[in-house]
């Protein structure tokens, strides 16, 4: 039995409480400053406010001020904050480690330097490194899951990959149960574009729902999908790109962490929801300051925090501008305010 410290008490890193019992590990759940409300329902009731459901017995929840006591003893961190959330969380371990502990991360995102992107993982290792000495091994977990299905035991495979290939084959063997079934993977950079890219091309997918309420309506009541399925392969074509750009390979692409996890994502949620407003004409300002407002929509904020180094990357040669004409209607869309016009004969051509 290991004792494992979950930084961040939303919907997937209270979920990942579920195998993490399952398996015997003592688990100690703390919220983020923002979680307060969640603790103290946990804490009162047992039960996780988003999730709806009562989380296993044993966890002990605590607030945020409480990661030091949390992190004594711990034989593992998992990392659950959104994106927005990885630098209060790079500060908070810097602040409260006293010696390195592993980490795993649920957290997706890519950091932007000027000239490509670099891993969360390899960017939370160079970042404690950095400000406090400590030399940790980082994972990430990647692959289609949502967090409320893992809160009721549905069936869930993931992929789990480190730059040390023994500490994701171990992790998988910590976590695996009758329901949760982690598979191991090398291919950081591809794993990671993809857990990041997917939310973010979930919004092209969900442009042709949108869309179709703005059709005229047929006498046979016919639906989007073919144009949906359209975006969904020039999604996974884009995603390639990314992916081999920046040292990935293509199988993660087309396995579980790109077209697997981008299909889940497609069925719902805030960036499906974004891209049918956009379907339906809104820019996104509009959309932020209507009926999206005070969200976080996380395919959106990768798309701003990775614009300028998108865009500067194909303007050195290093990314081929014309083999990704829906990322760029995308940035467009994000960036300038500007209508998501999906550009459909490029996608035939790139």
């Amino acid at each position: 039995m290991s004792i494992i410290t979950i930084l961040g008490a939303g919907v997937m890193g209270s979920a990942m409480t579920l195998p993490a019992r399952d398996r015997g590990h003592e688990v100690r759940l703390v919220g983020t400053h923002l979680d307060r409300a969640i603790i103290d329902s946990i804490r009162s009731t047992g039960r996780h406010p988003k999730l709806n459901v009562k989380l296993p017995d044993g966890i002990a929840a605590c607030h945020a001020e409480e990661l030091s006591g949390a992190l004594e003893t711990a034989d593992l961190v998992i990392l659950g904050v959104s994106s927005a959330g990885i630098g209060w969380a790079i500060e908070r371990l810097c602040e409260t480690l006293t010696r390195p502990i592993p980490v795993v991360m649920i957290t997706k995102g890519m950091h932007p330097e000027p000239d490509r992107l670099i891993c969360l993982p390899d960017h939370v290792t160079a970042e404690v490194r950095r400000r406090c000495g400590l030399s940790l091994t980082v994972a990430a977990i990647g692959g289609p899951c949502i967090a409320g299905e893992l809160a009721v035991r549905r069936q869930t495979g993931t992929v789990i990959t480190a730059r040390a290939p023994d500490f994701a084959q171990a992790l998988c063997a910590m976590f695996e149960t009758d329901y949760y079934h982690p598979r191991p993977s090398p291919d950081v950079e591809g794993v990671e574009i993809c857990a990041a890219f997917k939310n973010f091309f979930a919004i092209g997918v969900g442009w042709a729902a949108g869309h179709l309420e703005m059709m005229a309506a047929t006498e046979n009541r016919a639906f989007n999908h073919n144009a949906a399925a359209i975006l969904f392969d020039q999604a996974i074509r884009e995603m390639m790109v990314l992916a081999q750009a920046h040292g990935g390979t293509t199988q993660s692409v087309w396995g579980m962490p790109g077209a697997g996890d981008l299909y889940v994502t497609c069925q719902a949620g805030r960036n499906s929801r974004l891209g049918n407003n956009l379907g339906r004409g809104l820019t996104y300002s509009a959309v932020r300051n209507g009926p999206m407002k005070g969200d976080t929509i996380e395919g959106a904020e990768l798309g701003v925090s990775v614009a300028a180094t998108l865009r500067s990357m194909m303007a050195a040669g290093k990314l081929e501008a014309a083999a990704l004409p829906l990322t760029t209607a995308l940035l467009d869309a994000l960036t300038r305010d500007a209508a998501l016009d999906i550009p459909w004969a490029a996608f035939h051509r790139s």
